[in-house]
């Protein structure tokens, strides 16, 4: 006997962020070719499951490249990879800037642990002080530039709604997690 299968399971954090992503903009397409890439269209490619580490998460890595849409701005999101060079280290406190604006949005909410990049960049995001946008740090600089447009269209909404919905699921799911889940960091 064989049963149509008509509905999917998906990780209730993965539907929150899908659903915002889109909500500003852009769409996510799943690969085992690359870990996180813009391609200038408004896709958002990003690694499939198979290709996390066990620390990862689809929404840690959409609100990532979130991140580096509101600090690098409008200008930047017709580009590939926000015009980023993700090679070299030229556009390193660029990328700062936008770990600084994720730790800003999610600490805010208690996420900060829960939805970390998980890149090389970790230490640099982990080092960071409980005020990330404060002093005159080129990347300080540039993430409060991305925090003044996290606060307007298309972000401002889908953002704190999915920020707010994580927040909720993270506090009864804290409640269950065994001490190595990245659950029970607060």
């Amino acid at each position: 006997m064989s049963r149509s299968v008509t509905h999917r399971y998906r990780d209730p954090l993965d539907e929150i962020w899908l659903h915002a992503v889109a909500q500003i903009g852009f769409s996510v397409e799943r690969s085992s070719k690359v870990y996180a890439h813009s391609d200038g269209r408004g896709v958002l490619h990003l690694a499939d499951r198979a290709s996390f580490d066990a620390d990862d998460s689809l929404a840690q890595l959409i609100l990532h490249e979130l991140c580096h849409a509101m600090v690098e701005g409008e200008r930047a999101w017709t580009q590939p990879d926000w015009g980023l060079d993700n090679i070299s280290s030229r556009d390193e406190v660029r990328e700062h800037a936008a770990l600084r604006l994720q730790h800003e949005l999610t600490s805010v909410h208690g996420l900060r642990w829960v939805l970390a990049p998980t890149t090389d960049f970790r230490p640099y995001y982990d080092a960071l002080p409980e005020t990330p946008l404060l002093g005159e740090d080129p990347a300080a600089v540039f993430a409060r530039e991305g925090m003044l447009r996290s606060g307007l269209a298309p972000f401002a909404r889908p953002l704190a709604e999915a920020l707010q919905a994580t927040e909720e699921i993270v506090e009864i799911t804290r409640r269950f997690s065994s001490a190595d889940s990245v659950y029970s960091r607060l």
